[in-house]
């Protein structure tokens, strides 16, 4: 056996204390030059797999002779997963060795390490996966296994839902069916366990992607999608997966726009959709608005496009009306805790009040000033506010201006908001103009300067704050930065006023909670209590009072492309005074007409959908009305002798993506966009797997639009998702994010073309954990291609040994506790210790030869089913069974035989082991001294001495001392 740098340890076992130790002590020395450096530790088609000490006690492999390790010999059948985290290792030290690859294997069996005699053989004479899984994905789809079924009321169901995918031209990469393969194997193994199981799949087929590739290859975004739909669904079907392909759908599917039409003029009914002139990021080279966190540095992401600030017409939904209830539904959800708290940060409630700042001025004729108003959460640090700074975009910033500062003002404002909101935000430096103008202080009536900063958005808040240097941080760099006043009130509590250091000395903001100082009627006051005094005297002056705000605004709807939904509105058409409707054409050019924007209509729902038009050139142009208006005679149109005009505005990719999962559970309603009853039936979703960078938008899109479904009486279910799990990226070979850029990106086909489908979902679920980020080796397929062809051979071994093989205890043993193991995993979803530990009850049964019992191969069989559905198909067919095992009852253990009657245990003596013991579990102090006693180097270590005490912990330690 060829064994590289690092030689595997293959453990079948928890380690026993001497073997950790000294398993530990060896990784932690040879890390650095041997083990973490290396990227081809052997990967064992066994369970654990952690670097070999090093010991002088293994012999050179390179003479052939066979090697010797430490090995644990309990039975316990924890993952390497358990026994990376039992030796503390970090997580990239944990992912080296999860990505360890093999030359050749090595296997556990009883407590010895050697090499796998079978493991070239069975490489050799491995079941033909391309044969059988051909021949099962035509079976299942014959017979429509995976179907859904009626609802059965006596059953339990599970909507098992994945995030569908955006169809592009290049197809599948690797990474993407891992997500694939884990809903899949959850909803294959409920199944099993008897709950009736709704698994779709569809396609998020709009969007600028699908536009622009349409654009850049000269065909139609319908041709296009057509043609990527049909390659991703031959990718998926080739993997196996069980979806209910009757449920498919696509979001640009004329009946699925009629529906989303649908549920926008319920919106618009409801008062949630308006039209608003809202400042945006338009790129006219794209010629659409583009989302903050598509521009950078004044440029979009997606071709280096310059960008501009905006005000442009533009259709908002006010999911800000749901901001409690977003927040509020979150509580009782099983998703993951980074998500929940992303979602909370992105809402982002905040409980404070209102200050209202009167502008100074010499106007002596009584009229009421204009007023700057600002929200804070820190009203006990009001008496320490110096300057007031405005947003570029804050309509009173001409106003304040004086006439000394209003050329470098207005350059500071045009040259400021035509970044985007996100770019200065982010931004270190931080920078602003004093605008001349001053505002009065409502409790001092000092006035404090005006000035205008980047980093103050008028689309969050009020677009305004007050500025307290001294005891925020932000606020004393740009007063460090300008010079300006600092003025300290809050101090820790307990500090004496002559210790603190002078205002305009201070190195540092204190922005702690203490007490208050230099704060008039306030001083000696908590944080807490000079919140609310502060409060109810601005409430008392009637100059602000107590407020919530958040962080959420409202979604900007509106997109000026080709692909996407019509937006079902339309308005009237007015034309100059005298003009006769009847007698002009507003699609003639040169016909003055008027769109009355002011006065929308919406369409009527016996007339949806409304359609795209078929447009020859639909690129997109500087006209901000977006290309369908270029599209005339779809745009305007008659009715009654009047002439109106469609809004040429589209959709956003992620109006389908808001309501899929609703469409899946009733999808070939005509007549609604889904039916109560399926909605009793199949809501919630009880899994939705998807991936971490839909933790904010897509979650928080979809449950608004879920609550206010939910508002209107469609859905019962207040939340959508009841249960949400993000699979970790996998990574190119080089540790890279996979694009064609990179040349790092692998093709799911070739993987199946050499390997199988199989292979490529037992890999992607063995390679670790499923939230972590992993990257892709295709030469560690070969470890999971040796494991199912030992699956498959042991299968056949079985058939030959003769029919009244009974199982040894040994063997009953270790079956119930691998069924123990992998259902309390494919509970978890750990599906890298479900398949280690099948991997070793495999290497058993391979090692009894002629005399594998029938009734554990079939067990195994079905415990393999949800990962390898193809193999396994083949072995229960090859096992005498008719039926397909999608529904057959999942295994079932005892838990009794999952017990150890025996346990190792370490004996030392003064602290020191010198050996080890096996005794029956319950045994008592005297029997494990008998036991200690039989051992050669303990009696050696005591001969001649008093035994002067003995610690017996029953089960896990004798420590004899003697003297």
């Amino acid at each position: 056996m060829r064994i590289n740098s690092s030689v595997t340890l293959a453990l079948s076992a928890s380690l026993n204390a001497t073997m950790m130790f000294r398993l530990a002590r060896a990784f932690t020395s040879e890390r650095s030059n041997r083990i973490l450096s290396s990227r081809r530790c052997a990967l064992s088609s066994c369970s654990a797999f952690v670097p070999n000490t090093h010991s002088s006690r293994n012999s050179d492999t390179r003479s052939g002779r066979r090697m010797k390790s430490f090995v644990s010999t309990t039975n316990d059948i924890s993952g390497y997963g358990d026994v990376l985290r039992n030796l503390r290792l970090g997580r990239n030290q944990q992912q080296k060795l999860y990505m360890s690859t093999a030359d050749k294997e090595t296997v556990t069996i009883d407590g010895k390490v050697g090499e796998d005699e079978s493991a070239s053989s069975a490489s050799g004479s491995g079941y033909p996966f391309a044969e059988i899984e051909k021949r099962w994905q035509e079976y299942w789809e014959e017979n429509e296994t995976f179907k859904t079924p009626v609802r059965d009321p006596k059953k339990g169901k599970k909507y098992v839902l994945d995030m569908f995918p955006y169809p592009s031209g290049a197809g599948l990469h690797v990474g993407h069916p891992e997500g694939y393969t884990a809903s899949d194997a959850m909803a294959r193994y409920y199944r099993m366990k008897g709950y009736d199981v709704l698994h779709p799949m569809g396609w998020d087929s709009f969007g600028l992607p699908a536009e622009q590739f349409a654009i850049n290859t000269g065909t139609q975004p319908a041709e296009t999608t057509k043609k990527n739909i049909a390659n991703f669904k031959r990718q998926l079907k080739s993997l196996g997966f069980s979806y209910d392909w009757e449920k498919e759908i696509a979001t640009t599917d004329i009946n699925y726009v009629k529906w989303t039409q649908w549920i926008f003029l319920q919106l618009y009914k409801k008062g949630l959709a308006q039209q608003s002139s809202v400042s945006v990021n338009w790129c006219p080279a794209l010629g659409t608005v583009l989302a903050n966190e598509e521009v950078i540095n004044g440029l979009s992401e997606r071709g280096d496009h310059p960008v501009e600030r905006l005000p442009l017409r533009q259709w908002v939904l006010k999911i800000t009306n749901y901001a409690d209830r977003l927040e509020a539904g979150l509580e009782g959800l099983d998703w993951p805790a980074g998500t929940m708290t992303a979602q909370k940060s992105w809402i982002g409630k905040s409980e404070g009040c209102n200050v209202n700042f009167a502008i100074a001025t010499d106007d002596d004729e009584g009229k009421e000033p204009d007023i700057i108003s600002v929200f804070t959460t820190r009203a006990d640090t009001l008496m320490g506010v110096t300057y007031i700074t405005l947003a570029p975009e804050h309509p009173l910033v001409s106003k304040v201006t004086t006439d000394k500062q209003k050329d470098v003002v207005e350059k500071y404002v045009k040259t400021t908001s035509s970044r985007s909101d996100l770019d200065r935000t982010a931004s270190k430096d931080k920078t602003g103009v004093f605008t001349g103008g001053y505002a009065v202080h409502p409790l001092t009536g000092k006035e404090v300067p005006i000035w205008v900063g980047d980093y103050v958005l008028g689309s969050y808040g009020t677009g305004a704050v007050m500025a307290v240097p001294a005891h925020d941080d932000r606020d004393f760099e740009f007063s460090k930065k300008y010079d300006l006043e600092i003025i300290s009130v809050i101090k820790p509590k307990n500090e004496k006023d002559d210790a603190l250091p002078i205002d305009s000395e201070m190195d540092e903001a204190y922005t702690a909670h203490g007490v208050t100082f230099n704060s008039g009627e306030f001083d000696g006051l908590t944080t807490a209590k000079a919140k609310k005094a502060i409060t109810a005297k601005l409430e008392e002056m009637n100059m602000g009072g107590s407020k919530i705000t958040y962080k959420l605004r409202d979604w900007v709807f509106s997109r000026q492309r080709y692909w996407g939904e019509p937006i079902p509105i339309y308005f009237p058409v007015d034309f100059p005074e005298g003009v006769d409707p009847s007698a002009v054409d507003p699609k003639d050019d040169g016909v003055e007409h008027t769109i009355c924007y002011d006065k929308p209509i919406p369409v009527e729902e016996s007339e949806l959908p409304i359609k795209l038009p078929v447009m020859d050139d639909f690129k997109p142009g500087t006209d901000p009305a977006g290309c369908l208006a270029r599209a005339k005679d779809w745009r305007y149109f008659q009715q009654d002798g009047k002439w109106f005009a469609r809004e040429t505005n589209t959709m956003p990719q992620w109006a389908g993506s808001c309501w899929y999962y609703l469409r899946y559970i009733d999808s070939k309603n005509m007549d609604a966009a889904f039916g109560r009853q399926a909605d009793a039936d199949w809501m919630p979703v009880d899994l939705y797997l998807g991936g971490a960078e839909h933790a904010v938008l897509h979650l928080l899109y979809a449950r608004f639009w879920h609550q206010v479904l939910f508002d209107l009486g469609c859905t019962s279910h207040p939340e959508p998702f009841q249960k949400l799990v993000h699979q970790g990226m996998i990574l190119g070979a080089d540790g890279e994010k996979m694009s064609k850029s990179r040349g790092n990106v692998v093709n799911p086909d070739d993987v199946v073309d050499a390997q199988g489908a199989d292979a490529l979902r037992l890999y992607e679920m063995f390679m670790g954990p499923l939230e972590a980020v992993k990257p892709w080796q295709t030469s560690q397929v070969a470890g999971v291609v040796r494991f199912q062809n030992k699956m498959y051979n042991v299968v056949k071994a079985a058939l030959s040994s003769s029919d009244d093989v009974n199982m040894t205890k040994e063997t009953t043993k270790l079956m119930h506790k691998t069924m123990k193991k992998v259902s309390e995993d494919m509970e978890n979803m750990s599906f890298n210790t479900a398949i280690s530990a099948m991997m070793i009850f495999t290497n058993h049964l391979q090692s009894l030869k002629d005399k594998v019992p029938k009734e554990a191969v079939e067990n195994l069989t079905l415990m393999l089913s949800p990962f390898a559905p193809h193999l396994a198909e083949e072995c229960w067919n090859m096992l005498g069974h008719e039926n397909s095992l999608a529904y057959h009852p999942w295994v079932e253990f005892d838990e009794s035989l999952c017990v150890d009657d025996t346990v190792t245990m370490g004996v030392q003596v003064n602290g020191k082991v010198r050996g080890q013991i096996e005794i029956a579990k319950n045994a008592d102090q005297d029997t494990a001294m008998e036991a200690a006693m039989g051992q050669e180097r303990v009696l050696a270590q005591v001969d001649g001495k008093d035994i002067k005490k003995v610690i017996f912990v029953p089960g896990k330690i004798l420590n004899i001392v003697a003297k």
